[in-house]
């Protein structure tokens, strides 16, 4: 018997992608539902070959649901994940809004799928900020060989990260450029055409925005609260795809051959480093694809144990729709979920 999906902000840019990677990956769903609010009821979204009807979540019966894949933001979240969860459907959500909550298991399934062992203490499992599912897939082989005492991370994160409007924003603002019309800025700060932002997310007392402040949390609570994280997030450009330079320093010796060699290994990472034009992976590369790609592998000469990596990925993919679908695989992989039986 296969699963019931229901997939909550089936409109948006994550929830379209979770429809799209549930029919490339062969989900074994017997039933798709797509859900939104009010104002889109009706509308349609595709799913494989097929085409769904979205329904209003505010009057849904989730009591057959086995399994609700949650991407309508951390205000919706918050009111209806509870209620979702209570009718016994296990939901999977990609808002901010259940990370560190200790009772709810913030998984990347290459990292730590042993955490979902606990997820039912509140029937809700986290998707990390896409920023950080991509660093620690990265992290998580290196940190297992010699150990990751400090990471210093710089991102370049694309404006589909702050959803429709923002791409929108990009699209508009670059085409005034070259016409020679007013730029607006209204989802951003500033002008986002030809320019970057070092800023993501609100500030805080502290100087840091909650972008970097999240990253530094997600990331010890996934891999290991040990290890020490400063993160510059920056907002470029780029429709889709997050990158990111990263500097580790690790308590036990490794050279950029063995990092190659052991990144090459691991589970859900992808190489392309070649010390040439053209030798490694840019965002517009990455888009489409599940993988997290990691080039300019080197040594940093400045601190003893220490790497260079550069780290590419699809941010609507692993950074929010593909590792919710993996973590939903991972739930029956484990056995942890069985399909609820359908009245005759």
């Amino acid at each position: 018997m296969g699963y019931k999906v229901a997939v909550v902000g089936a409109t948006g840019n994550v929830g379209r992608e979770m429809l799209n990677i549930l029919a490339e990956r062969d989900f074994p769903a017997d039933e798709v539902v797509a859900l939104a609010s009010r104002r889109s009821q009706g509308t349609e979204c595709s799913f494989g070959d097929k085409t769904l009807k979205v329904k209003a979540l505010d009057h849904y019966d989730f009591s057959d649901v086995d399994i609700c894949l949650m991407s309508a933001g951390g205000t919706v979240s918050k009111e209806w994940s509870p209620k979702i969860a209570a009718q016994g459907a296990v939901v999977i959500d990609n808002s901010s809004a259940w990370r560190m909550d200790p009772d709810v298991p913030l998984v990347v399934p290459e990292v730590n799928a042993g955490a979902l062992d606990s997820f039912a203490k509140k029937n809700i499992i986290a998707n990390p900020n896409c920023s950080t599912a991509q660093l620690v897939v990265a992290l998580k082989p290196l940190h297992d060989k010699a150990t990751i005492k400090r990471v210093v991370v710089a991102t370049y994160q694309s404006v589909s990260g702050a959803g429709k409007d923002a791409m929108d924003e990009l699209f508009s603002q670059t085409k005034a450029v070259f016409t020679i019309d007013e730029i607006e800025n209204k989802k951003f700060t500033k002008r986002i055409a030809f320019n970057v932002i070092p800023h993501i997310d609100v500030f805080m007392d502290d100087g840091y925005t909650k972008e970097e402040w999240k990253m530094v949390v997600e990331t010890k609570k996934i891999l290991d609260p040990k290890i020490k994280l400063t993160a510059t997030c920056v907002r470029v450009p780029v429709f889709v795809g997050h990158s990111e330079a990263v500097n580790i320093e690790f308590e036990n010796p490794i050279t950029a051959d063995e990092a190659r060699e052991i990144l090459r290994s691991a589970p859900g990472c992808l190489v392309i480093d070649k010390r040439e034009n053209g030798g490694y992976v840019t965002p517009y590369e990455c888009v489409g694809e599940d993988a997290t790609y990691i080039s300019r592998i080197r040594e940093d000469a400045t601190i003893e144990n220490g790497l260079q990596i550069w780290v590419v990925s699809d941010n609507l993919r692993k950074g929010a729709a593909l590792n919710a679908v993996q973590i939903a695989e991972s739930l029956i992989k484990r056995k942890l979920i069985a399909a609820k039986k359908k009245a005759a």
